[in-house]
C-alpha cells in the first residue's frame, strides 16, 4: 500500500485564508465603510497566550478584519472580566470576540461562568453551552462551532471522501476538541464512536474507524499497526517528547505514532502543520459568517423595530387614559432596535434614558438622514397640533411605511403644563409616552438650568457687594489665597488675566494696577441684564427688589425673575454641539457691562467651570418612544416667542445618523413659521450646518375662520358657534394666513407640504377648500390628516407626501447674511417675513443696538421675541396683515448662545397664570401613585 497522502493545514488554511479575503473585500464593496470586527479578550500575560493571540491578529491583519486585543491585568476580578464582556457583547462593531484560555489572573475565576457570558451569536470559539447545545442537537447553521473540529473537518473535506456512511472514531472527550468533533461527524451522516484513554478496547475500536480523529494530549498513543488500511487520520495532539538531537532537547509529535501510521492511512495531517494552523483559519472564518449573519440581520441603517399595535376606540379617550393604557417597551430596548450600545444608554428607571455624546463619534462615517421641520400656520390659544402632527407622521413613517424614523422635540416647560396650554406630549392616539414623564420633571434638565441660571445671577451680586465693601488688597488676598503658603491662580483667573493682556502667571508679580484691574469687574447695576429664574408661570415676580436684607448694607436693586426657558442656558443647551462647544459658550455669555462700557461675561465672574458640571448630564439627549414605539428624542425646552423656540441640534445630530441615508428626522418648530421656523432657518441651522428637506406646514379649519374674522378664541371657554358650523365664506378669507406662512417657508427653498389637521366639526367641503388653496398658493402637497383619532394611520397620506417631497429638488438658503447691520437683519425679518413696512427703534433699542455693536456683536442672528398670536406686534391682528410699523422696544444680546434678540412690543419674559389653570384637572391616585386628569 502506498503512504497517506500528506493533508497539510499550512496549504488549506491559505486557501481559506485567500477565500476569507475576497468575502471580506466584497463587503467592503457592498457596504462601504464595513469590516468584519474580532475582539480578543485576555487577561493576564502568559507568553504562550501572547503567541497564540499575535498569530491571529496576524491572519485577520491579512484577511481584512478589524481586531482589537483587549488585555487585562492579572489582578483582574471576574466582575472586571464579565463587565468587559458586556461591554463587547453590546458593541455591534464586534462580530466575533474570544476569551483567550486559560485566564492568567492572580484572583479565582470561574472559566464556565465566563465562556457562558459570551454572546452566543458573537462565541466564534463555539465554547458557550448555547452553541454546544445546538451542535449537539444538530442545528449547524444557528451555531458557531470551535475552531479545532471545525478545522478537522475542513480538511476530512479535502481528502474528497464522503462523511455520509463512514464509521469514525474519536479519541478524546474534550469539551474543546472530542466532545464537538464527535456531534459534527454525527451531524454529517457518520456512524460515530468516541473513545478515550479508559477505553479498554482502543486499539480495536481504532481499528474498525474509515475516520480516525485523535485528541487525546497524550505522545504518540495511537499506534500504526493499530489504524484500518486506507483510513483518513486526523492528529489534533501537540506533545514534546525528549530528543538529544534537537537543540532545545526535545521535539513536537502527535498523539498517533506518525511514522507507522503513514504506512497504513490514505491521508493524515503532519504534527506540527497539520491541524493547528487551520485553527486559526477556522477562527477567521467564524468571525467572517457572524460578520454575514450580523449583515443579513442587521444591515447598516436598516433597524429591526418592534412597533406598538394601536387598539383604537371611539370616542377618543383622554390622554392621559391612552397613555397609561399603552404596553411600553423597556427603554434599553428601544435602544438597541435603534443601533444604540448599552454603554451609550445612561438608564432613567424603565421607560427613558440619556443617550451619551460618544455616539456621534462612533457614527461619523454614517450618512445623514432626511430632515423634516413641523412648523404650523398663525394658532389660536389653543394651539393647532403641531406636536400631534409631529408625533402621528414619525409613527406613520415608522409603524406603517416601516422607515426608520426619529422625533426630535423639546422638553416642556412647567410654566405652560400647569398654566393655560397643558402638556406637549402630543395627544389622541398620537404621544410621546409615558405622557406624565415627559411633561413633568423628565430627566431634571430644566432644574438644571434652574441651578446654573440661578448660580450665575447669585455670583453677579455677590461679586458687586463684596467689591463695594473691600478694599483691592482683600478681595485679591481671597479670590488668590494662599495654600500651604503658596499663591496660585486658578485655570479661570489666568483667562482674565490674558483677557486684561497680563501675561504673568506668579500672583505675586503683579502691580497695584494690574492688582485692581484684576479684582474689580466694576459692574454697572444698570447695565445687568442677567434674570433669576424659576419654571413656574408667577406673574408677580415680573418686577422685583432684591437685597433689602439688613446683612447686604442697603445695597438693593430693582430685579425679576424670568421663566427658565427664557434662561440663555436653555438656548445653548439647544445650540451646543458638544461639551467642549457648550462650555466655551457658556463662558463667553454676557451678563452686564463695566463702567467703562465693556462687556462682563460669566468668564469674569470665575463660574464658567461650576455652570459646565451642572450641565454635564444635561446636555445628553433623552430618549423616549411613542404609543406605537417608534424613538423620540426630548431635549431643550426654549420658548418660541421669547427664545429661538427649537429642541437641541446634538439630538438632531444624533438621529440622523442613527436613522441612516434613507431613514427621516422630524423635529418641531415653536408656535408659528414666521417665529419658530425662521429661527430654525436663521439660527439653528446657521449654527448646525444642518440642511432641511422638507417643511411640513400644519394648518386648522379653526384657526383659518378666526383668521378670516372669527369671534375671538380663548383658552377654557366653549367655542362660538362659528367654528362648530360649516363657513366656506369666513374659511376662504382666512386662507391668507395660510397663503403667507407658505410663502415665508419657500422663501428658504424648502419644499412645503400642508398637513391640515382635521377635527370633528370640520366638514369634507372646508377640508377641502384648504387643501385647495394651500396647493394653488405654492404647497408641494396638501393632505387632509385624522392622526389625532387614528395615530399613525391616520397620517399615512402626509408620510407618503413628505417622501415624496423629500426626494424633490431644495435649494436651502438663509434670509439674511450675518455680516449685515443689526438694524438691518431686523428689517428684513419684519418685511419679508412678517409683512411690516418698516420698523421703528424705541431709544432703549438704538442705545442696545449701537452698545452690542461697538462691543462685537453685530455679526449675530437675530431672535425676534414677539407674539405668537399674530404676524405683526399685535395679537388682534389676524389673517395676513400688511404695512403696519414693527416697534422695536429693546434689544438683548445671548452671546453665549449666539444671537441677539429685539423685544417686540410688550412681550414679557415670565408668563402669568389663568383664572383657571390645568393643575386644576391634576391629581394623584395615593394608592397606585398613578397621575390623574388631563395635561
Amino acid at each position: 500500500m502506498a503512504p497517506a497522502e500528506i493533508l497539510s493545514g499550512k496549504i488549506v488554511s491559505a486557501q481559506v485564508r485567500d477565500r476569507l479575503k475576497q468575502q471580506v473585500t466584497e463587503m467592503k464593496e457592498k457596504f462601504p465603510g464595513f469590516r468584519p470586527g474580532l475582539a480578543i479578550l485576555q487577561v493576564g500575560n502568559r507568553d504562550d497566550s501572547n503567541l497564540y493571540i499575535n498569530m491571529k491578529l496576524k491572519a485577520a491583519a491579512e484577511i481584512g478584519i478589524s481586531a482589537n486585543h483587549i488585555k487585562l491585568p492579572n489582578t483582574a476580578t471576574e466582575a472586571d472580566v464579565l463587565k468587559c464582556i458586556a461591554s463587547l457583547n453590546g458593541d455591534p462593531a464586534v462580530h466575533g470576540f474570544i476569551v483567550q484560555l486559560p485566564l492568567d489572573s492572580d484572583k479565582p475565576i470561574n472559566t464556565e461562568k465566563i465562556t457562558n457570558a459570551v454572546a452566543p451569536e458573537k462565541d466564534v470559539d463555539g465554547l458557550s453551552s448555547i452553541n454546544a447545545g445546538k451542535l449537539s442537537r444538530g442545528d449547524l447553521g444557528d451555531c458557531f462551532i470551535p475552531c479545532t473540529p471545525k478545522g478537522c473537518m475542513e480538511l476530512i473535506r479535502q481528502t474528497g471522501v464522503q462523511v455520509a456512511g463512514k464509521r469514525a472514531v474519536v479519541v478524546g472527550r474534550s469539551k474543546i476538541v472530542g466532545a464537538p468533533m464527535h456531534d459534527l461527524l454525527l451531524w454529517n451522516h457518520a456512524t460515530v464512536t468516541t473513545c478515550h484513554s479508559k477505553t479498554s478496547t482502543l486499539a480495536e475500536e481504532v481499528g474498525k474507524a474509515d475516520i480516525l480523529v485523535v485528541a487525546a494530549g497524550k505522545a504518540e498513543m495511537v499506534k500504526g499497526e493499530w489504524i484500518k488500511p486506507g483510513a483518513i487520520v486526523i492528529d489534533c495532539g501537540i506533545n514534546h517528547v525528549p530528543d538529544s538531537t534537537k537543540a532545545s532537547g526535545k521535539r513536537v509529535v502527535g498523539d498517533v505514532a506518525y511514522s507507522t501510521a503513514k504506512e497504513k492511512a490514505s491521508f493524515i495531517t503532519p504534527v506540527p502543520g497539520g491541524v493547528g494552523p487551520m485553527t486559526v483559519a477556522m477562527l477567521m472564518q467564524s468571525t467572517v459568517e457572524s460578520a454575514q449573519r450580523f449583515l443579513e440581520k442587521f444591515q447598516p441603517g436598516k433597524w429591526n423595530i418592534q412597533y406598538n399595535q394601536l387598539t383604537l376606540k371611539m370616542p377618543v379617550p383622554s390622554d392621559i387614559e391612552i397613555s397609561q393604557s399603552c404596553i411600553l417597551k423597556p427603554i434599553d430596548q428601544v435602544g438597541k432596535e435603534i443601533g444604540l450600545l448599552p454603554d451609550e444608554l445612561e438608564l432613567y428607571g424603565q421607560t427613558k434614558a440619556k443617550v451619551h455624546l460618544s455616539v456621534l463619534s462612533r457614527l461619523k462615517s454614517q450618512p445623514d438622514g432626511k430632515y423634516v421641520i413641523v412648523t404650523g400656520i398663525t394658532p389660536t390659544p389653543l394651539g393647532e397640533g403641531k406636536s400631534t402632527t409631529t408625533i402621528g407622521l414619525v409613527q406613520a413613517l415608522g409603524a406603517h411605511l416601516h422607515q426608520n424614523v426619529f422625533a426630535c422635540v423639546r422638553q416642556p416647560s412647567q410654566g405652560p403644563t400647569f398654566g393655560i396650554k397643558g402638556g406637549a406630549a402630543g395627544g389622541g392616539y398620537c404621544q410621546i409616552i409615558p405622557m406624565e414623564e415627559f411633561n413633568l420633571h423628565l430627566t431634571g434638565d430644566i432644574h438644571a438650568i434652574t441651578a446654573a441660571n440661578n448660580l450665575v445671577a447669585a455670583a453677579i451680586d455677590a461679586r458687586m457687594f463684596h467689591e463695594l465693601t473691600q478694599t483691592d488688597e482683600a478681595l485679591y488676598t481671597r479670590l488668590v489665597p494662599s495654600v500651604s503658603g503658596v499663591r496660585k491662580f486658578s485655570d479661570i483667573q489666568i483667562r482674565r488675566l490674558q483677557k486684561l493682556g497680563i501675561k504673568k502667571t506668579d500672583p505675586m508679580a503683579l502691580t497695584k494696577e494690574e492688582v485692581k484691574l484684576f479684582v474689580r469687574l466694576d459692574i454697572d447695576p444698570d447695565t445687568i441684564t442677567w434674570q433669576r429664574v424659576v419654571d413656574t408661570n408667577d406673574r408677580f415676580l415680573r418686577k422685583i427688589t432684591i437685597g433689602q436684607s439688613p446683612t447686604e448694607k442697603g445695597f438693593t436693586r430693582t430685579a425679576q425673575f424670568d421663566i427658565t426657558v427664557s434662561s440663555e442656558i436653555m438656548a445653548i443647551l439647544a445650540l451646543a454641539d458638544g461639551l467642549e462647544d457648550m462650555k466655551k459658550r457658556l463662558g463667553r455669555m454676557v451678563v452686564a457691562s463695566n463702567k467703562r462700557g465693556e462687556p462682563v461675561t460669566a468668564d469674569d465672574l470665575g463660574v464658567t467651570g461650576a455652570l459646565a458640571v451642572l450641565m454635564k448630564d444635561a446636555i445628553k439627549p433623552n430618549l423616549m418612544q411613542t404609543l406605537e414605539g417608534t424613538p423620540v428624542f426630548v431635549h431643550a425646552g426654549p420658548f418660541a416667542n421669547i427664545a429661538h423656540g427649537n429642541s437641541s441640534v446634538l439630538a438632531d445630530k444624533i438621529a440622523l445618523k442613527l436613522v441612516g441615508k434613507e431613514g427621516f428626522v422630524v423635529t418641531e418648530a415653536g408656535f408659528g413659521a414666521d417665529i419658530g421656523m425662521e429661527k430654525f432657518f436663521n439660527i439653528k441651522c446657521h449654527y448646525s450646518g444642518l440642511q432641511p428637506h422638507v417643511v411640513v406646514l400644519v394648518a386648522t379649519v379653526r384657526a383659518l375662520k378666526m383668521h378670516g374674522g372669527g369671534p375671538t378664541v380663548t383658552a377654557g371657554v366653549p367655542l362660538p358657534r362659528e367654528y362648530m358650523e360649516e363657513n366656506l365664506q369666513l374659511l376662504a378669507k382666512g386662507c391668507s394666513n395660510l397663503n403667507k406662512q407658505i410663502q415665508n417657508a419657500r422663501m428658504f427653498g424648502v419644499p412645503v407640504v400642508v398637513a391640515v389637521n382635521a377635527f370633528k366639526t370640520d366638514t369634507k367641503a372646508e377640508l377641502a377648500l384648504v387643501v385647495k388653496f394651500a396647493k394653488e398658493a405654492g404647497a408641494f402637497d396638501a393632505v387632509e390628516c385624522t392622526h389625532w383619532a387614528e395615530g399613525g394611520k391616520g397620517a399615512l397620506a402626509l408620510a407618503r407626501a413628505v417622501q415624496r417631497a423629500s426626494q424633490a429638488p431644495s435649494n436651502f438658503r438663509f434670509l439674511y447674511n450675518m455680516e449685515l447691520p443689526v438694524i438691518d437683519k431686523i428689517r428684513l425679518i419684519a418685511q419679508k417675513v412678517y409683512g411690516a413696512s418698516d420698523i421703528e427703534l424705541l431709544p432703549e433699542a438704538q442705545q442696545k443696538i449701537a452698545l452690542y455693536t461697538k462691543q462685537g456683536f453685530g455679526n449675530l442672528p437675530i431672535c425676534m421675541a414677539k407674539t405668537h398670536l399674530s404676524l405683526s406686534h399685535d395679537p388682534e391682528q389676524k389673517g395676513a396683515p400688511t404695512g403696519f410699523i414693527l416697534p422695536i422696544r429693546d434689544v438683548r444680546a445671548r452671546v453665549g448662545a449666539g444671537f441677539l434678540y429685539p423685544l417686540v412690543g410688550t412681550m414679557s419674559t415670565m408668563p402669568g397664570l389663568p383664572t383657571r389653570p390645568c393643575f386644576y384637572d391634576v391629581d394623584l391616585d395615593p394608592v397606585s401613585g398613578e397621575v390623574n386628569g388631563l395635561f
